[in-house]
Protein backbone atom coordinates (compact mmCIF):
# COMPACT_ATOMS: atom_id res chain seq x y z
CA UNK A 1 0.00 0.00 0.00
CA UNK A 2 1.29 3.60 -0.98
CA UNK A 3 1.08 6.19 1.48
CA UNK A 4 -0.83 9.45 0.61
CA UNK A 5 1.37 12.68 1.65
CA UNK A 6 0.57 16.32 1.84
CA UNK A 7 3.36 18.70 2.96
CA UNK A 8 4.06 21.95 4.42
CA UNK A 9 6.57 23.72 2.98
CA UNK A 10 7.96 26.23 5.83
CA UNK A 11 10.08 29.38 3.64
CA UNK A 12 11.57 30.79 6.85
CA UNK A 13 13.90 27.61 6.99
CA UNK A 14 13.43 25.80 3.27
CA UNK A 15 11.99 23.19 5.43
CA UNK A 16 9.22 20.58 4.17
CA UNK A 17 7.06 19.04 6.67
CA UNK A 18 5.42 16.09 5.40
CA UNK A 19 2.29 14.24 6.41
CA UNK A 20 1.95 10.67 5.37
CA UNK A 21 -1.46 9.07 5.66
CA UNK A 22 -2.81 5.69 4.97
CA UNK A 23 -6.46 7.68 3.86
CA UNK A 24 -8.73 10.13 5.23
CA UNK A 25 -10.00 9.14 8.48
CA UNK A 26 -7.21 6.74 9.13
CA UNK A 27 -3.40 6.85 10.37
CA UNK A 28 -0.90 9.52 10.42
CA UNK A 29 2.75 10.03 10.65
CA UNK A 30 4.32 13.27 10.82
CA UNK A 31 8.37 13.88 9.44
CA UNK A 32 9.98 16.77 9.94
CA UNK A 33 8.04 19.63 11.97
CA UNK A 34 9.10 23.33 12.17
CA UNK A 35 8.56 25.44 15.17
CA UNK A 36 9.02 28.86 14.24
CA UNK A 37 11.54 30.80 15.89
CA UNK A 38 12.62 34.43 15.51
CA UNK A 39 16.44 34.76 16.57
CA UNK A 40 16.35 38.44 17.09
CA UNK A 41 13.90 38.32 20.17
CA UNK A 42 14.28 34.87 21.25
CA UNK A 43 10.46 34.06 21.01
CA UNK A 44 8.90 30.76 19.18
CA UNK A 45 5.43 30.84 17.77
CA UNK A 46 3.40 27.66 16.35
CA UNK A 47 1.90 29.14 13.05
CA UNK A 48 3.74 26.49 10.93
CA UNK A 49 3.00 23.37 13.16
CA UNK A 50 -0.85 24.87 13.08
CA UNK A 51 -1.18 24.05 9.41
CA UNK A 52 -0.13 20.57 9.76
CA UNK A 53 -2.91 20.46 12.85
CA UNK A 54 -5.24 21.96 10.90
CA UNK A 55 -4.35 19.85 8.05
CA UNK A 56 -4.75 16.71 10.62
CA UNK A 57 -8.19 17.17 12.09
CA UNK A 58 -9.56 18.23 8.91
CA UNK A 59 -8.36 14.60 7.38
CA UNK A 60 -9.90 13.09 10.60
CA UNK A 61 -6.26 11.44 11.12
CA UNK A 62 -4.36 10.07 14.34
CA UNK A 63 -1.35 10.53 14.39
CA UNK A 64 0.54 7.60 15.46
CA UNK A 65 4.27 8.99 14.89
CA UNK A 66 5.95 12.39 14.68
CA UNK A 67 9.21 11.15 13.32
CA UNK A 68 12.83 12.99 13.09
CA UNK A 69 15.11 12.29 9.99
CA UNK A 70 17.87 13.47 12.44
CA UNK A 71 18.74 16.39 15.04
CA UNK A 72 18.29 19.56 12.81
CA UNK A 73 20.77 22.34 12.53
CA UNK A 74 18.63 24.64 10.64
CA UNK A 75 15.08 24.55 12.38
CA UNK A 76 13.53 23.26 15.86
CA UNK A 77 11.57 20.71 15.92
CA UNK A 78 7.58 21.15 17.11
CA UNK A 79 7.67 17.80 18.01
CA UNK A 80 6.29 18.12 21.52
CA UNK A 81 3.48 21.00 20.24
CA UNK A 82 2.40 18.46 17.95
CA UNK A 83 2.71 15.47 20.41
CA UNK A 84 0.39 17.95 23.19
CA UNK A 85 -2.32 18.74 20.28
CA UNK A 86 -2.53 14.99 18.24
CA UNK A 87 -0.42 12.76 20.55
CA UNK A 88 1.55 10.40 18.47
CA UNK A 89 5.23 8.86 19.59
CA UNK A 90 8.16 11.08 19.28
CA UNK A 91 11.00 8.46 17.20
CA UNK A 92 14.65 8.87 16.03
CA UNK A 93 17.16 6.92 14.41
CA UNK A 94 19.07 5.29 17.82
CA UNK A 95 22.33 7.03 17.41
CA UNK A 96 20.78 10.33 18.23
CA UNK A 97 22.84 8.68 21.61
CA UNK A 98 26.29 10.08 20.34
CA UNK A 99 25.46 13.05 18.73
CA UNK A 100 23.50 14.07 22.43
CA UNK A 101 26.63 12.81 24.27
CA UNK A 102 28.91 15.33 22.22
CA UNK A 103 26.84 18.44 22.37
CA UNK A 104 25.95 18.04 26.15
CA UNK A 105 29.24 18.75 25.74
CA UNK A 106 29.55 21.69 23.51
CA UNK A 107 26.92 23.22 25.56
CA UNK A 108 27.90 22.65 28.53
CA UNK A 109 24.25 21.30 29.24
CA UNK A 110 23.15 20.59 32.74
CA UNK A 111 24.13 17.51 34.53
CA UNK A 112 20.52 15.77 34.27
CA UNK A 113 20.47 15.85 30.78
CA UNK A 114 20.60 12.50 29.56
CA UNK A 115 22.10 11.62 26.41
CA UNK A 116 20.36 7.85 26.09
CA UNK A 117 17.97 9.34 23.89
CA UNK A 118 15.29 8.74 26.41
CA UNK A 119 13.71 12.68 25.69
CA UNK A 120 12.34 10.28 23.07
CA UNK A 121 9.58 7.86 22.85
CA UNK A 122 11.07 5.43 20.66
CA UNK A 123 14.65 5.38 19.09
CA UNK A 124 14.54 3.50 15.71
CA UNK A 125 17.30 0.92 14.14
CA UNK A 126 18.39 0.24 10.83
CA UNK A 127 15.99 -2.00 9.29
CA UNK A 128 13.29 -1.67 11.75
CA UNK A 129 9.77 -1.91 10.86
CA UNK A 130 6.97 -0.28 12.08
CA UNK A 131 3.11 0.29 11.21
CA UNK A 132 1.50 3.71 10.44
CA UNK A 133 -2.07 2.37 9.92
CA UNK A 134 -2.29 0.07 7.38
CA UNK A 135 1.01 1.17 6.41
CA UNK A 136 4.43 -0.90 6.51
CA UNK A 137 6.90 1.37 7.21
CA UNK A 138 11.23 0.86 7.47
CA UNK A 139 13.82 2.82 9.20
CA UNK A 140 17.18 3.21 7.04
CA UNK A 141 20.31 4.59 8.79
CA UNK A 142 21.63 6.82 6.46
CA UNK A 143 24.58 8.81 8.27
CA UNK A 144 27.14 11.31 7.02
CA UNK A 145 25.39 14.07 7.12
CA UNK A 146 25.00 13.47 10.75
CA UNK A 147 25.54 10.22 12.47
CA UNK A 148 22.11 9.95 13.21
CA UNK A 149 20.70 10.85 10.18
CA UNK A 150 17.65 8.53 9.32
CA UNK A 151 15.44 7.73 6.28
CA UNK A 152 11.82 6.36 6.36
CA UNK A 153 10.45 3.92 3.17
CA UNK A 154 7.11 3.95 3.55
CA UNK A 155 5.01 1.58 0.40
CA UNK A 156 6.76 3.68 -2.82
CA UNK A 157 8.15 6.72 -1.08
CA UNK A 158 11.15 7.46 0.83
CA UNK A 159 11.63 10.48 2.99
CA UNK A 160 15.29 11.10 2.95
CA UNK A 161 15.92 13.90 5.87
CA UNK A 162 19.34 16.08 4.45
CA UNK A 163 21.12 12.88 2.79
CA UNK A 164 19.48 14.38 -1.00
CA UNK A 165 18.32 17.50 -1.62
CA UNK A 166 16.80 18.39 -5.70
CA UNK A 167 19.06 17.09 -8.58
CA UNK A 168 19.97 20.63 -9.33
CA UNK A 169 20.83 21.13 -5.68
CA UNK A 170 22.77 17.81 -5.01
CA UNK A 171 23.49 16.75 -1.32
CA UNK A 172 24.02 18.07 2.58
CA UNK A 173 27.16 19.27 4.33
CA UNK A 174 29.25 16.75 6.04
CA UNK A 175 30.93 18.93 8.39
CA UNK A 176 29.22 19.28 11.48
CA UNK A 177 30.18 16.92 14.46
CA UNK A 178 30.32 13.27 13.58
CA UNK A 179 29.46 13.81 9.48
CA UNK A 180 31.54 12.18 6.76
CA UNK A 181 31.56 12.25 3.55
CA UNK A 182 32.66 8.99 2.31
CA UNK A 183 29.95 7.72 4.78
CA UNK A 184 27.01 10.29 3.24
CA UNK A 185 27.74 8.55 -0.33
CA UNK A 186 27.91 5.29 0.84
CA UNK A 187 24.01 6.41 2.57
CA UNK A 188 22.94 8.23 -0.78
CA UNK A 189 23.85 5.01 -2.96
CA UNK A 190 21.71 2.35 -0.38
CA UNK A 191 18.65 4.74 -1.31
CA UNK A 192 19.95 4.93 -5.08
CA UNK A 193 19.90 1.04 -4.98
CA UNK A 194 15.87 1.05 -4.72
CA UNK A 195 13.57 0.83 -7.76
CA UNK A 196 14.17 3.74 -10.41
CA UNK A 197 10.58 4.58 -9.82
CA UNK A 198 10.84 5.13 -5.66
CA UNK A 199 9.75 8.85 -4.81
CA UNK A 200 11.93 10.61 -2.90
CA UNK A 201 10.99 13.17 -0.64
CA UNK A 202 13.28 15.92 0.53
CA UNK A 203 13.08 18.11 3.70
CA UNK A 204 14.53 21.31 2.57
CA UNK A 205 14.82 22.75 -1.15
CA UNK A 206 17.06 25.58 -2.04
CA UNK A 207 15.97 26.66 -5.50
CA UNK A 208 18.20 27.99 -8.22
CA UNK A 209 17.05 31.51 -9.48
CA UNK A 210 14.06 30.85 -11.96
CA UNK A 211 12.55 27.56 -10.09
CA UNK A 212 9.93 27.09 -7.67
CA UNK A 213 10.05 24.93 -4.96
CA UNK A 214 10.02 21.20 -5.50
CA UNK A 215 10.75 18.43 -2.73
CA UNK A 216 10.28 15.65 -4.56
CA UNK A 217 12.16 13.69 -7.23
CA UNK A 218 12.83 10.28 -8.00
CA UNK A 219 15.99 7.63 -7.63
CA UNK A 220 15.64 7.42 -11.56
CA UNK A 221 16.37 11.56 -11.67
CA UNK A 222 18.59 11.60 -8.81
CA UNK A 223 21.10 8.92 -10.17
CA UNK A 224 20.75 10.40 -14.09
CA UNK A 225 21.43 13.92 -12.51
CA UNK A 226 22.21 15.22 -9.06
CA UNK A 227 24.55 17.50 -9.48
CA UNK A 228 27.01 16.11 -6.95
CA UNK A 229 26.27 12.27 -6.79
CA UNK A 230 25.08 10.82 -10.09
CA UNK A 231 26.04 7.29 -11.40
CA UNK A 232 29.00 9.01 -13.11
CA UNK A 233 30.58 10.43 -9.56
CA UNK A 234 32.92 8.40 -7.92
CA UNK A 235 33.71 7.81 -3.79
CA UNK A 236 36.71 9.73 -4.15
CA UNK A 237 35.26 12.60 -6.19
CA UNK A 238 32.18 13.19 -4.29
CA UNK A 239 34.46 13.51 -1.57
CA UNK A 240 36.83 15.93 -2.79
CA UNK A 241 33.63 18.22 -4.17
CA UNK A 242 31.94 17.97 -0.32
CA UNK A 243 34.85 18.51 1.38
CA UNK A 244 35.54 21.44 -0.87
CA UNK A 245 32.21 22.88 -0.80
CA UNK A 246 31.80 22.30 2.85
CA UNK A 247 34.97 24.85 3.12
CA UNK A 248 33.23 27.60 1.88
CA UNK A 249 29.75 27.16 3.76
CA UNK A 250 28.38 29.57 6.78
CA UNK A 251 27.33 27.98 9.73
CA UNK A 252 23.28 27.54 9.27
CA UNK A 253 21.63 30.87 11.15
CA UNK A 254 19.91 29.22 13.57
CA UNK A 255 21.86 25.80 14.84
CA UNK A 256 22.96 26.82 17.99
CA UNK A 257 19.12 27.33 19.09
CA UNK A 258 17.82 24.30 16.69
CA UNK A 259 20.51 21.83 17.97
CA UNK A 260 20.01 22.55 21.87
CA UNK A 261 15.98 21.92 21.34
CA UNK A 262 16.29 19.38 18.35
CA UNK A 263 18.51 16.79 20.73
CA UNK A 264 15.32 17.20 23.53
CA UNK A 265 12.86 15.87 20.84
CA UNK A 266 11.50 19.61 20.64
CA UNK A 267 11.68 20.76 24.28
CA UNK A 268 12.91 23.71 25.59
CA UNK A 269 15.67 23.73 28.39
CA UNK A 270 14.44 23.40 31.77
CA UNK A 271 12.86 26.71 33.31
CA UNK A 272 15.21 28.23 35.78
CA UNK A 273 14.46 30.09 39.31
CA UNK A 274 12.66 33.00 37.19
CA UNK A 275 10.19 30.86 35.20
CA UNK A 276 12.29 31.52 32.21
CA UNK A 277 13.79 28.87 29.48
CA UNK A 278 17.62 29.77 27.99
CA UNK A 279 19.43 28.66 25.42
CA UNK A 280 23.14 28.79 25.52
CA UNK A 281 25.55 30.38 22.76
CA UNK A 282 29.03 29.14 22.99
CA UNK A 283 31.49 31.70 22.79
CA UNK A 284 34.72 31.19 20.59
CA UNK A 285 33.85 27.49 20.75
CA UNK A 286 32.91 26.15 17.41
Amino acid sequence: MNPKVTSFFDPATWTATHVVFDRPGGSAAIIDSVLDYDPKSGRTRTDSAQKVVDFVRAQRLAVQWILETHAHADHLSAAQWLHAQLGGRIAIGAAIQGVQHVFKGIFNLEPEFATDGSQFDHLLHDGEHFAIGDLRAEALSVPGHTPACMAYRIGDSVFVGDTLFMPDVGTARCDFPGGDAATLYRSVKKLLSLPPETRLFMCHDYPPDGRGIHWVSTVAEQRQSNIHINDQISEQAFVDLRTRRDATLAMPVLILPAVQVNIRAGALPPKEANGVAYLKIPVNAL
